[in-house]
């Protein structure tokens, strides 16, 4: 329902608009006990830090976000063992649970994961947390490891945990039986920059490849259909729960550019997120900033030309695209694209706005039959990147094709519901 605010009802017209072993609460990716260091006593003054908060996550929910896992005996196990990840076509089973999120009473930027698993040979789990700010936004997703726990790049108030299985095709699979998580504030997020001194998204230019597959998989679950929009990229940090665009890319071809969500993982490598700063990158910390790993062993026999299972390298792509966003960008052949990750430094450059109405929809495209994304419950203040002409919106009056990406949200809203009087928002580019 979209209902308009009461002074907006008064108001004239303005717009036109991986021997099995056991784990069993022994993998904690945070050393909470163990060795003793010798501190000061505290004085009366000194504050006392809170203590870790902690919970127990609910596995037997599976849901949307879900790929491929059952629930049965007190364990989520991979459900079909021959399914993998359609871009990376590897013959092993995959399978990943997005946990629910879970709010905390205080900022947090740390969190740990306690394990109760058993994993066959050539079996594996991996867990990775991501926080959600108290302005609405996600951090890309981190992996905890033993004796690492996930660190945020910055302090969140809810945190939610993915995991992911694998097994050897006709090889058992892993059984999760528990998930306990334990956050705190280890004090070293930055300070979220003020609006006015945000960076710009992060842009590289880099070789693009046809996903194609139509009828497969992707790693979030989608199932690929014919003139599909979306991308892979070789990292997990950067995947969108199905349906979602809260990580998504801007694609830049010959002919016209285009805002697509992160579906799917690879190609060739998945824990390459070559997009991060070599320093935050997952793997391959010796190359710089936008270069994928793929592209490196391809043109400078990096790695020996291999990717991260062994592979030789056929081609230098750091990004798959899905059919429909490949031709409509302008490709009729693998070939060099412009990507903007728009979820990094804040999302670029943007101008904030305010919204009226309730339960106002944010798409995947500008069109009111494309995938909803997000919602804004009532009126709120988003963060405008860029602007597009799309479908035209008739709404209580009011006419508008223009829509407004929302980077914080991954998605489009109809410039109908940006609370200014003109159609086409002021100082706002073309996306």
């Amino acid at each position: 329902m979209l209902t308009p605010s009461s002074r907006r009802r008064g108001s004239a017209p303005r717009r036109r608009p991986r021997t099995a072993r056991a784990l069993t609460g022994t993998v904690c990716l945070l050393a909470l006990s163990g060795t003793t260091l010798a501190a000061a006593p505290a004085s009366a003054a000194d504050p006392v830090p809170p203590a870790p908060v902690s919970w127990r996550a609910d596995l037997s929910r599976t849901g949307a976000d879900d790929v491929n896992v059952r629930y049965d005996a007190g364990a989520l196990r991979v459900r079909d063992g021959s399914l993998g990840p359609a871009s990376l076509g590897r013959d092993r089973g995959y399978a990943s649970a997005v946990l629910d999120p879970h709010h905390v009473d205080r900022p947090v930027d740390r969190v740990a994961v306690d394990l109760d698993a058993t994993v066959p040979d050539k079996a594996g789990v991996e867990v990775d947390v991501r926080g959600r700010a108290a302005d609405g936004t996600w951090t890309e997703w981190r992996r905890a490891a033993p004796g690492a726990p996930a660190e945020l790049p910055r302090d969140v108030v809810d945190v939610q945990a993915r995991l992911t299985l694998w097994n050897a095709r006709g090889g058992p699979t892993a059984a999760v039986r528990a998930v306990t998580l334990t956050a705190d504030d280890a004090g070293t997020a930055p300070a979220e920059p003020a609006p006015a001194t945000r960076a710009a998204a992060f842009s590289a230019r880099v070789y693009a490849t046809r996903e194609g597959l139509v009828g497969h998989t992707t790693a979030n679950g989608h199932v690929i259909r014919a003139n599909d929009h979306f991308v892979a990229l070789p990292s997990r940090r950067a995947l969108s729960p199905n349906g979602s665009g809260q990580y998504s890319v801007q694609v830049c071809g010959p002919a016209r550019c285009e805002t697509a969500p992160v579906w799917d993982v690879g190609p060739w490598n998945t824990h390459d997120d070559h997009w991060n700063p070599a320093a935050q990158r997952e793997q391959w910390k010796d190359l710089p900033q936008g270069l994928p790993q793929a592209q490196a062993a391809y043109e400078d026999g990096y790695n020996g030309g291999r990717d991260e299972f062994g592979r030789q390298v056929a081609n230098p792509a750091g990004i798959d695209l899905a059919d429909g966003t490949f031709y409509n960008v302008g490709l009729n052949d693998n070939g060099w694209v412009t990507v903007t990750y728009l979820w990094t430094e804040g999302g670029g450059d943007t101008t904030s706005f305010p919204t009226w109405g309730t339960d106002v929809s944010v798409r995947q495209q500008a069109t009111t039959d494309s995938t909803r994304v997000a919602s804004l419950p009532g009126p709120t203040t988003v963060r405008v990147r860029c602007q597009v002409h799309g479908q035209l919106v008739n709404y209580e009056g009011y006419s508008n094709d223009a829509w407004s990406y929302l980077p914080d949200y991954g998605g489009y809203v109809s410039n109908i519901f940006v609370d200014v009087a003109d159609p086409w928002l002021p100082g706002v580019p073309t996306c």
